[in-house]
């Protein structure tokens, strides 16, 4: 785990923290599959998995937005459109999970990363209720010690106070933290809570490439990091 070493002083981090969409999991198909769902409900034409994966690393509220909106840019959506269509797109994605998978590399990592005694937390902008379940899912329930979901706090990525909430519970300072991620969001916050950050560059940036928002180090699978 050189390069894990090389971003922490030459030591192993004491605290790794991970985004949870587009980093851990591929869940754009059953989010797209969700959100398709919704708009057909709603009278509209379905968005398809390309556009939803464009749309995803705000939270539910943001990709229900720009759902409704057809496009990233969701000013012209009133609160009152929004609220009714979040609450039937969270009923739908709560059974919509079967095609959720684990990227590449990832349970070697975390494996490795647990053998090694370094405590791990799941931080994501995904509402709450839905993590526990997902990770149990895809294999990965008994790794993380903490779960910071975007409805948890008041704020959400890229806003760092989830981040920095999990460092205090777990009695780490930030030079001794590392956070593992795939999109801008998850850069800002890391670079805000003064954490350095690992980008994933399969995951969901908007389209573009994550190597712009100048992480500290860019792998294309966390198998990289062993």
């Amino acid at each position: 785990m050189r390069p894990l070493r090389a971003l922490c002083g030459g030591e192993l981090p004491r605290l790794v923290m991970f985004d949870l969409d587009g980093t851990l999991i591929d869940s754009v198909p059953d989010l797209a599959a969700a959100v398709d769902r919704m708009l057909v409900e709603l009278g509209r034409p379905p968005a398809g998995v390309e556009q939803v994966r464009e749309w995803v690393g705000n939270g539910a509220r943001v990709l229900v937005r720009r759902a409704l909106a057809g496009g990233l840019d969701h000013s012209a959506v009133g609160e009152a459109e929004t609220e009714q269509a979040l609450a039937r797109f969270l009923d739908i994605y709560a059974d919509c999970h079967d095609l959720t998978a684990l990227y590449p590399g990832v349970h070697e990592l975390l494996e490795a990363l647990s053998t090694a005694a370094v405590e791990l937390a799941v931080v994501t902008n995904k509402p709450e209720r839905f993590v526990a379940p997902l990770l149990e899912q895809v294999g990965l329930g008994g790794y993380f010690r903490w779960i910071i979901g975007g409805d948890t706090l008041p704020q959400q990525k890229p806003d760092p106070a989830a981040l920095l909430q999990v460092m205090r519970l777990a009695g780490v300072e930030a030079a001794q933290s590392l956070f593992v991620g795939d999109s801008r969001n998850d850069v800002l916050a890391a670079r805000a809570a003064g954490v350095p950050c690992v980008a994933v560059s399969y995951g969901y940036n908007h389209g573009r490439p994550i190597i712009e928002e100048e992480p500290s180090l860019v792998v294309d699978s966390l198998a990289e990091l062993l």
